[in-house]
């Protein structure tokens, strides 16, 4: 896929052959054996369900140039230049509002988050810091005004959550995920996810995500991918020093206590400064706390 240019979020590549093997190749990345591998349920490592072939046939057809006739049509198509078509490779996943896919775990909730932590992945991606093929591909020619903009629209979306399915745990485990959460464990140097994610863990603008409401697939697989390096975030990286003085269980624990609990009526990430991290963090700026 060398020299393919994305000129919207939709993907226009170069005009000429090679699309439907370009589409193939990504799709091909998607196979298991990819660093990025999420966890399955109640432990970490594995992968997620994919189906490659049906990725390539939807990335032949999505990605074909403004006015590219298909076989069988009649006339050109138009590709109409606005913001739903320039975030439909978005919303393929993440759903029409960024309300996460009910059908898999592994495609989170975009709706509501930060503007500032949205755009910020969206570079980590486009920059290499986070690994996953195709979203690497779908920001590798955007511009940081355009990932803000993207970004801009699912922070201002509002819909409302839907709880993801745990596995069935031992109580212990249950007793040990609420500790992390909420008081951490001071003997090993975890701070609780509280202390950054806000009393209700729903964030703190403008670069501090919240963690309620998140499916147990996808925050497990993320705490994986900072302990094995797939995952990264600007220097210091507080995020990969936690995760990386957890063990899988603890992982399990924190994943499936998180997931089970019912998002607050208030889902609104709090103010910025209004905590004060344990971690010097290279996202929150000099002052630690995003101001």
């Amino acid at each position: 896929m060398r020299g393919m240019k994305i000129s919207r979020l939709c993907g226009i590549p170069p005009r000429g052959a090679g699309l439907a093997a370009g589409a193939a190749d990504t799709a091909a990345r998607w196979l298991p054996g990819r660093a990025n591998k999420p966890a399955p349920r109640g432990r970490t490592g594995g992968s997620a369900p994919v189906r490659a072939l049906g990725l390539a046939v939807w990335l032949a057809g999505a990605l074909l140039p403004a006015g590219q006739v298909r076989a069988g049509d009649a006339a050109p198509t138009r590709v109409p230049d606005t913001l739903q078509q320039r975030i439909a490779a978005c919303t393929a996943c993440h759903g029409v509002h960024g309300e996460g896919s009910s059908g898999n775990g592994f495609f989170p909730r975009l709706a509501g988050k930060p503007a500032g932590y949205l755009a910020r992945q969206l570079g980590y991606f486009h920059d290499g810091l986070r690994k996953y093929a195709p979203m690497e591909y779908i920001v590798r020619q955007l511009s940081p005004a355009y990932m803000r903009e993207i970004a801009g629209y699912f922070a201002a979306q509002q819909v409302p959550y839907t709880r993801s399915q745990v596995p069935d745990l031992p109580a212990a485990t249950w007793r040990r995920g609420e500790q992390l959460v909420t008081s951490g464990d001071p003997s090993r140097g975890i701070p609780a996810c509280q202390s950054c994610h806000g009393s209700q863990l729903t964030g703190v603008e403008p670069d501090i995500p919240g963690l309620a409401g998140l499916p147990y697939d996808y925050i497990s697989s993320q705490l994986g991918s900072w302990r094995t390096g797939t995952r990264a975030a600007a220097a210091p990286d507080c995020m990969a020093k936690v995760a990386g003085r957890l063990n899988p269980s603890d992982i399990t624990a924190v994943a499936a206590w998180l997931a089970s609990r019912q998002p607050p009526a208030d889902m609104h990430a709090q103010p910025a400064g209004s905590v004060k991290p344990p971690l010097a963090c290279g996202v929150l700026g000099a002052s630690g706390d995003g101001t």
